[in-house]
């Protein structure tokens, strides 16, 4: 994973559905390793949260 990458949110763990299934661009990613982007306010944390990277053509 990488800034620029596309990923879809499967589910945050600890969160309500909202966030299921949008997706966005990985802008950055914090000293924690959590994953900030364009799908909202809260950051995704891989070995916690389910999501997956899209493969662009």
């Amino acid at each position: 994973m990488k800034p620029g990458d596309l990923i879809r949110i499967i589910h945050l763990s600890g969160e309500d559905s909202r966030y299921d299934g949008r997706t966005g661009r990985i802008t950055h990613i914090d000293s924690k390793g959590q994953l900030h982007g364009t799908w909202g306010g809260l950051a995704v944390i891989p070995e916690t949260d389910k999501f997956e990277i899209i493969q662009e053509p």
